[in-house]
Formats: C-alpha cells, sequence, structure tokens
C-alpha cells in the first residue's frame, strides 16, 4: 500500500523499520533502534513511534520495552494489549 509519510528522515527511517516486524511478533525499542543502525536511539525511537500517523498500517504497538514491559502507545495502552493479544489469537488459529 503506498503511504505518504510526512516526518523527519529519522521518523521516516524508525517508521518505515516497523513493516520489518512480523505479525504477532514483538521487538524491543532498542532492537528497533538496532536495526536502523542506531543502537543509542532507543528513547528516541520511542518518541519517533509516538509520532506514527498510520500505526495499525506501520505497527508501532509491536514495539516493547527491553525488559518486555509494554512501553506507551499513543492509541491507548489498553488499546496497545488488544491489538497484541488479538494478533497472537489470529498467529494460534493459523498455525491451526
Amino acid at each position: 500500500m503506498p503511504l505518504d509519510l510526512v516526518g523527519t528522515s529519522f521518523q521516516m527511517q524508525v517508521w518505515k523499520s516497523l513493516d520489518q516486524v512480523q505479525f504477532a511478533a514483538t521487538r524491543s525499542y532498542a532492537e528497533q533502534a538496532s536495526s536502523i543502525g542506531r543502537p543509542s536511539a532507543s528513547r528516541a525511537v520511542g518518541a519517533a513511534n509516538s509520532k506514527n500517523p498510520v500505526s495499525i498500517i506501520l505497527p508501532c504497538h509491536r514495539i516493547i520495552a527491553s525488559g518486555g514491559s509494554l512501553g506507551g502507545f499513543s492509541g491507548g495502552i489498553e488499546n496497545k494489549v488488544w491489538l497484541l493479544k488479538h494478533e497472537q489469537a489470529v498467529a494460534v488459529l493459523r498455525m491451526g
């Protein structure tokens, strides 16, 4: 799906990397920062994710804190929890 994203070059890099996180999987902010070649930028990655204008299409809800806590979500933490649980349930159904 073509997207017309508007943001800083760093935000664009962060947002585009979200597309690499597989359905029903999670990645930490630190892992996302490393994936874009900025291993010390996990806080900046979190800030960029919070500005994601298409958070369902580019799934920032799949990014969690390194310790496993959920961190934040601009759509509300209860929605982040729901989305993660929903993806896990769908993944289980797909496995048969």
